[in-house]
């Protein structure tokens, strides 16, 4: 199971921090990610992290603005976001890759409820 956090309304150039508690085994193979969603769009990959090493991975729209971390004792990911655009508007979920998955959001077994980001200017 998994529960997003953090969400809220800020404005443009603001920062956000998301949290993602998880609950059960996690295993070092797993990859917990994070994906999007904005109103009339398909679910999009914002960022990745193996769960065991640490490797991250984003998506060229967040890159260099977002960060990913975990914290393996509390089963935490977290989705640091600053220097929020418009377009980051949207609602956010995080997800457990069973598989390995790093990217593919169809890759992804278990999904958090979600939780929204809205950036005003």
């Amino acid at each position: 199971q998994l529960q997003a956090s953090g969400g809220g309304s800020v404005q443009a150039g603001d920062s956000l921090s998301l949290s993602c508690a998880a609950s059960g085994n996690i295993y070092s193979s797993h990859v917990m990610g994070w994906f999007r969603q904005a109103p009339g769009k398909e679910r999009e990959f914002v960022s990745s992290i193996r769960w065991g090493v640490g490797n991250t991975y984003y998506a060229d729209s967040v890159k260099g603005r977002f960060t990913i971390s975990r914290d393996r004792a509390k089963k935490m990911v977290y989705l640091q976001m600053d220097s929020l655009k418009l377009e980051d508007t949207a609602v956010y979920y995080c997800a457990i890759s069973r598989t390995g998955a790093l990217r593919v959001a169809a890759d992804f077994n278990y999904w958090g409820q979600g939780t929204q980001v809205t950036v005003s200017s």
